[in-house]
């Protein structure tokens, strides 16, 4: 118990000096003491505030970074998402992935709201909805209850797995970190796993890239309508 104080104590120490520094202008002091920070209190909060420090230090790819990284905790930051879509407003590549349907973005886009925990939660309820109609529809002795009870069984049930397959999307996603942002200022995207393959195309810092597979230190990664590899040094998983 006395650890766990301590731990809070220096996290909210931290975090003041940290938004001090920032408040004074000392951005990259500020920036260091919230990386600090991040390893015994990671919170979207902290990655909000290191983001903002590393854009008024001119640092457009971490900002980025860590914006995305308090969305990952946060779905619904509204600040983390306004401030993320200014900073990629400064990034040289505007790629848009036109390789899915509509569809499949809108599904994407709907799974994002929410944090793995909340679909969790969400799908615990809806199967305990599922139950509750069920016993409804078995031994309610009105025809209407009854019909209320199937409908909403039926309903409920879809909704449940929605919810854990969108868990499920969530942890892969997150477990192989297969989102990246390019790191270095540019980059060429090389047709295979080796310094002198062809040249397919050029990346800049801040672009959000999908990883596909690895070999050694390179990454095959995806970009919009575009695929190559690209050396692990060069990105940083969010």
């Amino acid at each position: 118990m006395f650890i766990l104080l301590c731990a809070g104590c220096f996290a909210q120490t931290t975090f003041e000096q940290a938004n001090s520094a920032y408040a004074d202008g000392n951005f990259a002091l500020a920036a260091e003491l919230y990386d600090s920070l991040l390893v015994v209190a990671p919170s979207a909060e902290v990655y909000y505030n290191l983001g903002n420090a590393y854009f008024r230090q001119g640092e457009i790819a971490k900002s980025i970074l860590n914006y995305e990284r308090a969305l990952r905790l946060k779905p619904n930051y509204k600040d983390a998402r306004y401030n993320l879509a200014f900073a990629q407003n400064q990034i040289v590549d505007n790629i848009e992935d036109n390789s899915s349907f509509f569809v499949s973005q809108w599904i994407k886009s709907l799974r994002n709201l929410f944090s793995e925990r909340t679909w969790q939660i969400l799908s615990l309820a809806f199967f305990l909805i599922v139950l509750i109609a069920t016993f409804l529809f078995a031994f309610a002795s009105s025809t209407a209850w009854r019909k209320i009870g199937f409908h909403t069984a039926w309903v409920m049930l879809l909704c449940a797995v929605i919810s854990v397959s969108f868990t499920a999307s969530l942890h892969n996603r997150d477990v192989n970190r297969e989102e990246a942002i390019v790191m270095q200022g540019i980059v060429n995207v090389k047709a295979s796993p080796d310094r002198s393959g062809t040249d397919l195309f050029t990346l800049h810092e801040g672009t959000k890239v999908y990883v596909k597979s690895t070999v050694g230190d390179w990454a095959e990664i995806t970009v919009g309508n575009n695929k190559g590899w690209i050396k692990l040094s060069n990105i940083e998983r969010i």
